[in-house]
């Protein structure tokens, strides 16, 4: 041994094979990330479901037991808006529902249901049976009248027993919700109403039997969420008067009020998309970044926009899913061209998915998949492809330059540029690219083109994922702030997206600066993570998985005095419930895992399709 020592100090080339033992050493170290990007990615938290396993939302509401009954009238277009609403997120939920169309039908029992759901603003039309409704309550049924209530003489009858001490003809306008700590995710603070109205009915509330959860953020205090027991059951009135998509969490909320322990499926995932990520890097400086930074625009994205963005991901657990797009030319006949910066896009994929994210398809270039029936009315200037074989033509070249960069990386996630997407493009991409599993647009309407991607969390019947994004950019605005409250207690949802360049746009916020912008997202970002811990973080195809898991399963429950007995129909390998005890308290559980939320509100995680949870 001493002798092999003594040969290699008097070795002339020691230098040289410390320089190969360098490289060798950095050679081994790239390999292992290779590698890693291959495993972390391959390795999902959650995978997609067989295609014979696959059940559609609606599938799984026709299984439903109809326990609930729906009050409304057809020919009031208040009730119509409020039905649309209550239809999906009762459906959601998974909630088995009669309706009654009280313009054409008079003929229903309360008796016959667990609960009652009245999308009226006039009672007259319930004539005699408000009576027969409030003996129904006072017998321990549960009763929700989910709209502002008109001022008449069938109102004045039971404003009492709605815990209504006194009552205006005139309504009150609904220009912010506080919502009470405990009674939502989220709640504990004020969201302002945008575009407010006279739209709650100006009562005040009597002390006795009566809790108020949700309230205007002024002096006034007008009650907008309130439980009023009555005899064994109990009266739950929303009076904000708001029928649109996103006061669902708000009504899901108020519904979870109304039995002694409520239970509904959720999705649990939060989800961060990056539009537009990895791309080509716009060349040239921008007047902001100019400003701010005394630098180009490719260098703000590279040491400055994406080690920020990776520092939220370490932070907060954020997984990325990023949208590749080839190139920015407006070419739709079909020839394409090879991107010039490969580097800088093989750079970003990479670090990308080594942080765990994943990578999508955005476009070839950004000309969304629409042909000539398609007309942007003035509002973008896009093209539209010349012929199915150009479009095909320029998808798979997006196909084929992220097989070259990112090879044995499966990519199953679709976002349509400015989230605009024909059906005729959507049968394209389903007809040629078996291997996407998601589209993902938006969930909220844009009613400028019929052709915007505006959907709603489901699977179709040709398996693919419907995952829409509710919330976007760095800077909230107050809509986007009542949305995100609003999914986290209807979907326990968090779902993103925002742009490398949102820091060039003055409409997106630009002028405020980076770091300002950076601030804000961060307030979002810890409001989210600190309200929602046991939120799961996932990538976008990981969220899909999840949707599919949710989209299929119903839940049903027995209650006794000591326990809670739950079957999960269509049940895969787990799922996933928002639980509110209104009147019993957990002790244990068996098949799952309960996570205290906020006041009486439990996720509960099941591992198998009979969970038993121990009350008292």
């Amino acid at each position: 041994m001493e002798g092999l020592k003594e040969r290699f100090l008097n070795f002339r080339y020691k230098g040289i094979i410390a320089v190969v033992l360098v490289f060798a050493l950095i050679s081994v170290v790239l390999l292992l990330e290779r590698s890693g990007i291959r495993f972390n990615y391959e390795k999902r938290r959650l995978d997609f479901l067989p295609t014979e396993s696959i059940v559609t939302k609606a599938a799984a509401c026709e299984m439903l037991e109809k326990d609930t009954l729906v009050l409304y009238d057809s020919t009031k277009a208040d009730c119509i808006y409020a039905y649309r609403q209550f239809e999906v997120m009762l459906s959601d939920m998974k909630i088995g529902y009669e309706l009654v169309d009280l313009s054409v039908n008079t003929s229903y029992d309360f008796a016959n249901y667990e609960a009652v759901i009245i999308l009226l603003n006039d009672l007259s039309l319930l004539g005699d049976n408000v009576f027969t409704l409030c003996d129904w309550v006072h017998g321990g049924g549960s009763a929700m009248l989910a709209m502002t209530l008109e001022k008449n003489i069938y109102s004045s009858v039971i404003e009492n027993k709605l815990g209504i001490a006194e009552s205006s003809y005139s309504n009150a306008i609904v220009d912010s919700i506080y919502v009470e700590d405990g009674f939502m995710v989220g709640g504990g603070r004020a969201f302002e109403i945008s575009d407010a109205y006279d739209s709650g009915l100006a009562v005040q509330l009597s002390s006795e039997n009566v809790k108020v959860y949700a309230y205007t953020n002024d002096e006034r205090k007008l009650p907008l969420i309130w439980e009023a027991k009555h005899g064994d059951g109990r009266f739950v009135v929303d009076n904000f008067g708001l029928y649109e998509k996103v006061m669902r969490g708000f009504f899901a909320a108020s519904y979870s009020l109304m039995t002694d322990i409520s239970v509904y499926p959720v999705i649990n995932g939060s989800t961060f998309y990056l539009d537009d990520f990895p791309s080509q890097i716009p060349s040239g400086n921008s007047s902001y970044i100019q400003r701010d930074y005394k630098t180009s625009i490719r260098d703000f994205y590279i040491n400055i926009w994406w080690p920020d963005m990776m520092n939220f991901a370490d932070k907060y657990g954020i997984r990325y899913t990023g949208l590749a797009i080839e190139c920015y030319d407006d070419v739709v006949d079909g020839t394409t061209s090879a991107a010039p910066d490969k580097g800088t896009f093989l750079n970003f994929g990479n670090m990308l998915m080594r942080q765990g994210g994943e990578i999508g398809y955005h476009g070839y270039n950004h000309q969304p998949l629409c042909f000539d029936n398609c007309h942007y009315k003035g509002l973008y200037d896009y093209k539209t492809w010349e012929s199915y074989g150009a479009m095909k033509s320029a998808f798979d070249e997006l196909v084929d330059f992220c097989d070259e960069l990112f090879p044995e990386v499966e990519m199953s996630v679709y976002v349509p540029p400015s989230n605009l997407l024909s059906k005729e493009g959507r049968a394209f991409l389903l007809n040629e690219y078996p291997n996407i599993r998601t589209i993902s647009g938006i969930y909220f309407e844009d009613d400028d083109l019929d052709f915007s991607c505006t959907r709603e969390y489901d699977v179709s019947a040709s398996g693919i994922v419907d995952q829409p994004r509710a919330v976007s950019g760095c800077k909230l605005e107050s809509f986007m702030k009542l949305a995100v409250i609003s999914e986290l207690n209807f979907h326990f949802v968090n779902n993103h997206f925002t742009h490398p360049d949102d820091a060039l746009d003055p409409e997106r916020g630009a002028e405020l600066g980076w770091e300002k912008l950076k601030f804000h997202f961060d307030e979002y970002l810890n409001w989210v993570y600190s309200s929602a811990p046991a939120i799961r973080n996932f990538t976008g195809s990981e969220m899909s998985a999840a949707v599919q898991r949710y989209a299929a399963v119903t839940v049903s429950k027995e209650i006794t005095d000591d326990k809670m007995i739950l079957k999960l129909g269509n049940f895969y390998d787990e799922a996933q419930l928002m639980v509110r005890f209104n009147e019993k308290e957990p002790i244990a559980i068996d098949g799952g895992k309960l996570t205290y939320l906020t006041g009486n509100l439990y996720l509960l995680e099941a591992n198998k399709d009979t969970v038993t949870v121990s009350i008292k």
